[in-house]
Parts: structure tokens; sequence; C-alpha cells
């Protein structure tokens, strides 16, 4: 399995990206003239202190309990660098780079593979381990674990890491944990999904203060780009925070459209109650339904590289509903 595969290796050639959980049409003009006002200052090596303020009021945190990183990407490989895990699990299906991570760094990981409707039960990690690590909303499937399921995983002795990355997708974040702090917690954020800063990789750790600092020791020195910190204190503005808000409630209504209906098409299963920016399908002979929606000019991305999943499921994003309805036309030719 290549946990290496991600869902921008499917897009290119002039199809609809529907592959891609970014959101579409980003970043917005105030946010790119942010940037690049920025770039007037690149002689000056980064000061990562006014974004780690930013993000520490955002999130009700000290600036000690944050730690600015190049995408949760790099969040993910300084943990697996500092860590020295007993027992390290992963819950799947799940973004595989955690996963990867912990492999690189020469770690053995042991996975927690749900089924089902894919939601935790906190039973099915084993007692003994001082590590876990799960999404929320997970990716791929969708699935927001409630805060009292996750906080059923900390105890003392292990670090439990949370990966928020679609957090921001949900109106009100009410299922959040940012702001908590549970014995061994730590919380990963990225910027590039709501805000479409791919590219420019800035993300963030939230933790105590003794792990930040020991991520921090082993980061690389002025790892965040000055654009990319700029970006961070911009995208934590009431006004930002406001804007994030009113698209998540916008996203709501178009990833139900789109969810009810896949649900509609024969054969198709969808993962109940999706609350990031995609939903999860399973739909017969997937593997070659994708194959032929690419050549009428849709990518799709293919379930079969997240441990737990097959061939058959996809995931979609959710889009506007002309792109939903143009995708669905498609869809439905090919299962009848």
């Amino acid at each position: 399995m290549d946990l290496r595969h991600h869902g921008d290796a499917e897009v290119g050639g002039g199809l609809v990206d529907l592959a891609v959980n970014v959101r579409a049409g980003m970043p917005p003009a105030w946010l790119a003239e942010v940037i690049r006002d920025s770039v007037a200052g690149l002689a000056a090596y980064p000061d990562a202190g006014p974004a780690r303020e930013a993000v520490a009021v955002r999130h009700g945190r000290r600036p000690e309990e944050v730690l600015l990183t190049a995408g949760a990407a790099e969040a993910f490989v300084l943990l697996a660098r500092v860590l020295r895990p007993r027992r390290a699990v992963v819950v799947h299906p799940q973004f595989t780079e955690p996963e990867a991570a912990l492999r690189a760094a020469g770690h053995a990981v042991e996975r927690v593979v749900l089924d089902g409707d894919f939601t935790l039960d906190p039973a099915a990690v084993p007692a003994d381990a001082d590590l876990v690590m799960i999404g929320n909303p997970t990716n791929p499937t969708s699935v927001l674990h409630p805060s009292a399921t996750l906080a059923a995983l900390a105890r003392p002795g292990r670090t439990l890491v949370v990966d928020e990355a679609f957090a921001d997708c949900v109106p009100g974040e009410p299922e959040s944990l940012d702001a908590s702090r549970l014995p061994g917690l730590v919380v990963i954020r990225s910027l590039t999904k709501t805000w479409g800063l791919a590219g420019l990789r800035v993300g963030y750790v939230l933790a105590d203060p003794a792990l930040i600092g020991v991520l921090a020791e082993a980061q690389p020195l002025w790892s965040v780009s000055t654009p990319a910190l700029a970006a961070a204190i911009a995208c934590c503005t009431p006004r930002a925070l406001a804007e994030a808000d009113t698209w998540a409630r916008a996203l709501a209504a178009d990833r139900a459209y789109l969810a009810e209906a896949l649900t509609a098409l024969p054969g198709v299963h969808v993962v109940p109650a999706p609350r990031a920016s995609f939903v999860l399908a399973r739909i017969p002979d997937g593997a070659t339904v994708r194959t032929r929606l690419r050549d009428r000019g849709y990518a799709a991305r293919r379930g079969d590289t997240f441990p737990g999943l097959g061939p058959d499921w996809l995931r979609i994003a959710a889009r506007t509903r002309q792109v939903t309805d143009a995708f669905l036309t498609e869809l439905n030719a090919l299962l009848r």
C-alpha cells in the first residue's frame, strides 16, 4: 500500500478536480494581498513570534503551547523524530502521512482499522498504546468523532495526536479539542484546506509547552517562511474566522446535496453524516468507474491507498451544485 499517495497525483490534464479536498477558488483576494505584501520583508529571517501569539489567542492558548510548522506534514515528521513510543497506534482509515512519518523514523506501527460507519469505540485502542493518532473530522471518511469520545483516549503516559486539519469545515468547530489541556494531547491544524494554501505550507501544533519545546529543537531553523507566517496571522483575525464559519455553513449545504444525490444512485453507499469537505462513497466496481470518470473529465480520489478501504471506495470533494450536478450526470450514466 502506497502511504505516500495523495489526491494531487490524480488531478491535472484539464480534469475537474474532485480528488483534492482544498477549497476551490482560494486564497481570497484579501489574503493573497497579505501574502504579496509580506514579500517586502524577505530580506530578514522569519520571526514566528507574532504568528504564535495570533494562533494562541485564536485557540485560547499561551504562545508557548504553539509551534508553527511548514504544513501539518512537518508536524507529523517532527513528532515521529522526537517521540519514542513503545506501542504506536494509528486509527484508520485516515490520512496516511502520520503512519508514513512514523515508519520513516523507524517506528513499528500498529493499526486499529474501523469499519461499518467508521465511528470510534475507544475500547478498540489497546490500553497500553503510548502513542495514538487519529483525525477529526477524519480524512477520508468525513466522520466527526465526538470530543468526549476522543477525550476518553487521553491518559497519563500516552501521547494522543488529533489531526484537526478539517475542523474548520464544521460550523463552530463544536468537537475540536484545540483549547483542551488533556494529558498528552497534541492537536495539529492546517491552513491548507479552508484557505487554499497548499503551496505555501503552513500549519501548527498545539500541545504542552514541554513537548512544544522539544519539537522546536528538532525543527530546522526558520522552517516556516515569512509569507506563511503572515498568512497564519491573517487567518486568525476575527474577520477571517467569521468568513471561514460562513463558508463552513455553505459547505454543509453543498456536501449534503452531494451525499443525498449519491445515495440515490443504484448500489452506491455513502458514509453517513459527513462533516468534512468531502464524502466517502462505496461504488460498485469503483476502480473501473474511477477510470471511466477520468475519461469523462472528472478526477475522484481512489480509496484503496487508505488502510481499511478497497478499490470500490472513492472520496469525492463537495463542490458547487453546478459542478456536482454535472459530475452526477456522468456518474449516473456509468452506473446505469
